[in-house]
């Protein structure tokens, strides 16, 4: 062979292997992808465009590789690339457009949706485009959640916070105390354990914290969730028998919830519950309030998108029936999951198919007008939401702090637990009464006033004569009420130095008519001018008027011996001078004590003051009827929570006379 032919064969042969070698990297990158083994994947399909093999499927696998470990930006960086390419796969527009919103690029975001679209790409009905001023409302809505700083994150992934009797439980991937490492293929981090640590701890979390017993595996173990006496855990973990995991038809090992008990310290006695499946996942547990219901991400036959959340009832025993899904209001053709439900019975969790800031975002429900059903989804804005996910959102019994997880710049890991508290929306609500037959006033009109005078809010009572207007808190405000057939009322009240925990203000109103009426406010029985005039308006009865109210003490319900001179003197106005005078008794309290407490309290006060008159001479028959009405109709603004000195809860403490009939 001549020296020519010599250096062909040699250069043909070299081709002939970096072709194999190259095709040989690319069947191992494709593997390790389809086995989710997503960070070894990226470096090989890196090594591929570097060495400009089969350029355009490396990137769309490069980009991919890169949006399934949630990483926005580099995802968008070669998505670019792989948009331009000749023909492309129209769902590459899509995944484009959602990592841009990854990286807030929302206009350019919205492009390229619009380009998905318009070249016959079928969108969500629940996709962020179908309000383009989304972003920008939530954005400008009022903050109610503000962060917190957590101590106890690592560089790992750390996520699924709830605390439970002064302990915070969480999952984990930071095990660093085992000298053999464990990796999960996807992101190369440790499998997750359930930590405990306690709430507000300084101190640094390490494998010790490691929640004892019988819970934690050679696999992923959590998040977890316990039931309110503090006996049963609900917990995730991956489908494993023998120390050997179970796959599905696919070839995965899919999430299943099992249960744990309480025993001397320990968490043992570990149960695969029957809603599992070998051949799908069943994840992230849930309880409501009063531990009868589960809640729980699956994507079980019958789930309309990538995963559902579900829910199923707990009998006594344990047992459970009754699955359900609980249906496209709060499930969407992508992804939910993570439910949670507060001391109010709201639902929490995490979506990519709702509109949303980034990738995963944290939605709460809103409850429809039987306070069961659910009628829309809200999503909970900044800070709780970013770019990037968003998710295992928790709230404490206080309903004022909880924590979330997030993958957010900023951070010390890939998720870290975020801590938040929360300032309520603070509302005024109340019912205006007509004063003469306490019937609720339909259609008055609310006008809310701030300490300037300024008009901050109108409205009209509805059906029951009720009323709510959401205000600011640490502020002045006047509330006035009025109707065309009334006497305009009005209250001042303040939201200043008032708990965070508190939502309402109470201010229901009374107005006196002015049809064919006199209104006698705060009568004086001493002023005959008064009473002269009173007799002298025409031959028309006066009636429905308030006689001068008398006050209790504290928790009591005997007649004071100032307010004896005053009842006197309707004695006096109804024995001699108006002997035909119909009235009625109105008795209240301050808002300490319990609603029940209060109702007894007013009742008896209504009582001592009805047997008062009818001691002293007035006819019975004169008095319509005597009655309590507790804390429900507070004068000023000392509701429960509002710190009130004394004088001003002593205006509640009393007992007003409705005037029915004069003659």
């Amino acid at each position: 062979m001549n020296t020519k032919n010599y250096i062909l064969v040699c250069v043909a042969f070299m081709l002939s292997f970096s072709v194999f070698s190259q095709q040989g990297k690319q069947k191992r990158a494709d593997t390790l992808f389809n086995k989710f083994s997503f960070v070894k994947a990226a470096k090989l399909y890196t090594e591929l465009l570097q060495d400009n093999y089969n350029r355009d499927y490396a990137t769309r696998k490069l980009a991919d590789s890169y949006a399934f470990l949630r990483d926005p930006r580099n995802a968008s960086r070669f998505y670019k690339s792989v948009v331009k390419q000749k023909n492309v796969p129209l769902e590459y527009y899509y995944k484009y457009a959602q990592s841009l919103r990854g990286m807030k690029k929302y206009d350019e975001s919205q492009i390229w949706l619009k380009r998905y679209k318009d070249s016959g790409g079928v969108v969500n009905a629940n996709d962020f485009s179908k309000d383009i001023n989304f972003i920008t409302s939530v954005f400008g809505a009022k903050q109610q959640y503000f962060l917190d700083r957590v101590r106890f994150n690592s560089k790992y992934s750390d996520f699924g916070a709830i605390e439970h009797d002064g302990k915070v439980y969480f999952a984990s991937a930071r095990d660093e105390g085992v000298a053999i490492k464990r990796l999960y293929g996807w992101n190369e981090q440790p499998f997750l354990d359930i930590y405990v640590t306690k709430a507000g701890s300084k101190s640094n979390v390490d494998h010790t914290a490691k929640l004892p017993g019988d819970v934690n595996s050679i696999y992923h173990d959590g998040p977890v969730t316990i039931t309110k006496d503090g006996k049963t855990m609900y917990f995730s973990r991956n489908n494993f028998k023998d120390n050997i995991e179970i796959k599905d038809k696919k070839g995965l090992t899919n999430m299943k919830i099992y249960r744990a008990t309480f025993v001397d310290s320990l968490w043992t006695n570990v149960e695969d519950l029957s809603i599992n499946g070998d051949n799908f996942s069943t994840q992230h547990a849930a309880l409501n309030t009063d531990d009868t219901k589960l809640y729980f991400t699956s994507d079980r036959p019958g789930t309309i998108g990538g995963s559902d959340i579900w829910t199923v009832d707990i009998a006594q025993d344990g047992t459970l029936g009754n699955i359900q899904n609980l249906g496209d209001i709060i499930n969407t053709e992508s992804a939910e999951g993570f439910p949670f439900v507060n001391n109010e019975g709201v639902l929490f969790f995490s979506s990519d198919g709702h509109t949303g800031l980034g990738l995963l975002d944290i939605f709460a429900t809103i409850k429809g007008d039987d306070e069961v059903s659910i009628a829309d989804v809200i999503n909970l804005g900044v800070p709780v939401n970013s770019n990037k996910d968003d998710f295992a959102f928790t709230m404490n019994q206080n309903g004022i702090t909880g924590y979330f997880a997030s993958n957010r710049q900023g951070g010390l890991g890939s998720d870290d637990i975020y801590a938040f508290h929360r300032e309520p929306v603070l509302h005024v609500e109340g019912v205006v009464t007509d004063a003469i037959n306490t019937n609720p006033i339909v259609a008055a009109k609310i006008t809310l006033f701030d300490d300037q005078g300024n008009q901050v809010a109108y409205m009209e009572t509805d059906e029951n004569g009720y009323y709510q207007i959401n205000i600011d808190r640490n502020k002045d405000y006047k509330i006035v009420a009025n109707q065309d057939k009334y006497i305009e009322d009005y209250r001042e009240f303040t939201s200043k130095n008032i708990q965070t925990e508190l939502i309402t203000i109470t201010g229901n109103l009374l107005l006196n008519p002015v049809q064919n009426v006199v209104k006698l406010a705060e009568l004086n029985t001493n002023n005959l001018d008064y009473e002269n005039n009173l007799m002298g308006n025409d031959s028309t009865s006066v009636k429905n008027a308030q006689l001068k109210p008398i006050y209790f003490d504290f928790e009591k319900f005997n007649i004071r011996k100032e307010y004896a001179l005053e009842l006197d003197k309707i004695v006096k106005l109804m024995t001699d001078d108006y002997p035909e005078m119909v009235i009625r008794i109105e008795a209240h309290t301050d808002s300490r004590g319990t609603f029940e407490y209060n109702d007894i309290l007013s009742t008896n006060r209504a009582k001592s003051t009805y047997n008062y008159l009818i001691s002293k001479g007035v006819n019975s028959s004169n008095i319509t009827e005597y009655k309590g009405y507790g804390e429900r109709r507070l004068i000023n603004e000392c509701a429960d929570g509002v710190a009130c000195d004394e004088a001003k809860h002593q205006l509640n403490r009393r007992t007003q006379f409705i005037v029915v009939q004069m003659e």
